[in-house]
């Protein structure tokens, strides 16, 4: 039996474009600074300025948007060439539309589809469930759709670009 019959087998591991990676970083991090824009202007407009409520936080919110527009843009896919800067806020506004549902459908079911009204099982369906389903279709709806380099423009990565460390094919996102 030869020696190679006798090593163990390595399973397959699907290997993580660091491209990708990279962007995923960058674009939770703005959100991030997006949120804490949204939380800390909500705050400020609301208990120091005396605006109302749904005000605050719609001025908040539209603040916020565009922290997550530019610095998504300029900086989570900047090395993307884009199309028109409003095409893509058109795009971002819709995309954004969509991601609030995801995030409000688990609420939904859990509020009115089970019944529940506990603030952890509120707060659990809202906060974790709902905002990593919006998360994930935001990420990969501006890198898709919002921010993706026009159809037959040339890209960073050339399709079947070889990685260097390992000989693996990749294609191009």
């Amino acid at each position: 039996m030869s020696r190679s019959a006798l090593a163990p087998v390595r399973p397959a591991v699907p290997r993580v474009n660091p491209r990708i990676s990279g962007q995923a970083a960058r674009f939770l991090l703005v959100g991030g600074v997006a949120t804490v824009v949204d939380i800390g202007l909500f705050n400020l407009l609301h208990y120091a300025f005396g605006v109302g409520p749904l005000t605050a936080k719609v001025l908040s919110t539209v603040v916020a948007g565009v922290v997550a527009f530019t610095g998504n843009r300029e900086f989570s896919f900047g090395d993307q060439a884009g199309a028109s800067v409003r095409r893509q806020v058109l795009a971002f506004t819709a995309v954004s539309l969509v991601a609030l549902g995801l995030t409000l459908l688990p609420l939904a079911i859990a509020r009115y589809g089970l019944g529940l009204t506990g603030a952890l099982a509120l707060n659990a369906a809202a906060n974790v469930v709902g905002l990593a389903l919006g998360t994930a279709f935001r990420f990969y709806a501006c890198r898709r759709w919002v921010f993706a380099t026009p159809t037959g423009a040339p890209t960073l990565l050339a399709d079947n670009e070889l990685d260097d460390s390992s000989g693996d094919v990749r294609l191009a996102a």
